[in-house]
Order: structure tokens, then sequence, then C-alpha cells
């Protein structure tokens, strides 16, 4: 995947070290000098690209136009949505990523400016501490499409709704699938017949909604 990062600060040169740590072609632009002689250091010399950040120039020359993904990781909002609908409407890049650093600014982060994932870090930090208190002992393993779905880990103890009770006779949450059971070691493909046993470690495939709904259903009640 090509990949070219706008902005070379902490958080663009540490995306860059994971991606080119996972075999992606990732070019750096940045125009500030110090920044440039700390990721010079740290990132291959040709992956770096020195200018102005909107300089179509600049940009052209690290490859956007090739690009699968940019991402645009300035200090400056109001560069960062710029550069999504560079990418975007000049380049035709497929998937565009901006950092919001003013969270008074995230209702901008839209279709509109072409961004298809803004990350910002205050409405992260605050969906996960929400997360963590209704999901009580369940794990989020992994986040889907931006997050509207996860697959999420629940051990079910005894005393849980769940214990004894087959796939097929469990009234499961309606946009909730069971993807696997651990059990002993050992790894049960979920069927219809399957019985849930104090111990398993169960994997579901489900939506926020759906997953507070399961917690009801794994966890003991005697517990709340």
């Amino acid at each position: 995947m090509y990949v070219v990062i706008v902005g070379g600060g902490r958080t663009g040169a540490q995306l860059a070290r994971t991606l080119i740590a996972q075999d992606h072609d990732v070019h750096v632009v940045d125009d500030r000098k110090q920044v440039l002689t700390r990721i010079h250091r740290e990132l291959p010399t040709e992956l770096i690209h020195e200018g102005e950040l909107l300089n179509a120039q600049v940009l052209e020359q690290a490859g956007i136009e090739q690009a699968d993904v940019m991402a645009a990781c300035t200090t400056h909002d109001e560069v960062n949505l710029v550069l999504c609908y560079l990418a975007r409407k000049r380049y035709g890049v497929r998937r565009t990523i901006a950092r919001v650093n003013n969270p008074r600014n995230a209702w901008l982060f839209n279709d509109l400016f072409h961004v298809d994932v803004e990350l910002n870090q205050a409405s992260i930090m605050a969906s996960m501490i929400q997360e963590e208190m209704s999901l009580g002992d369940m794990v989020t393993l992994l986040k889907l499409r931006r997050g509207h779905y996860s697959l999420v880990e629940e051990k079910i103890p005894a005393g849980a709704k769940a214990v004894g009770v087959a796939i097929k006779d469990l009234v499961l949450p309606r946009n909730c699938v069971i993807t696997a059971i651990l059990r002993s070691g050992d790894v049960v493909v979920p069927r219809g017949e399957t019985v849930f046993e104090v111990g398993d470690e169960v994997l579901a495939l489900t939506d926020p909604k759906s997953a507070r709904e399961l917690v009801a259903l794994f966890e003991d009640p005697e517990m709340d």
C-alpha cells in the first residue's frame, strides 16, 4: 500500500515507522527544519520530502497521484481539511485520514471535505471510557467499520443466563454473531446445538448496542 503522510511531527513520524515496519510504501512531507532534522535520523532519507505542505509540486514529488491513502497529520485543522479535499478531488486518492487538533472543529471533518476517517483523540478517549464503563469485563479485540462493529470477547462465569443453554435457544441480540468459543484450550466452532459452559471464552461480532445486551447474557447478574 502506498501512503503519503503530510506532517512529520511525533504522530506522523510514529505512523510512518509503524507502516514501514509492515512493508508499506510510505512517504512523509514536512516543511519545518527542526522536524526534518529529527525525522532524517529516524526514517530513510528517500522517503522524506521537504516543502510547503499544500504545494502541488511537493505533494506530487511525494507520489500523491499514486497514493492509496493520504494521512493529514499536521497541527493545523484547516490544513488537514484542505489536504483531504485536494487528495480526493485533484488526485483521486481513495482513502483520506485527518488528525483533529481542536475538538471544536471535529464537525468539519466530514464528506464535504472528503475526510474518510477523522482522528479526534478527545472523542476516542471519551468513547473508550464510556465503553469500558458499560461493557464490564467484556474485552474489545478489534474495531470494524469506524467503530460501528467490534470483535469482542467475554468469559462466561457460573450464574450467567447463557450457561447450559444452546445457541439456538438463546435469544441473541439482533446485530450479534457468535464467531468462536475457546474451551479448555480448544476452539469450538459454534453451531446451533452448541451449549455454553462455565469458563467458555466467547468471541462475538457485534455493534455497541448489541454488545451491551450480550453482557447481560454472559455475566453473572449477582455481580451487578
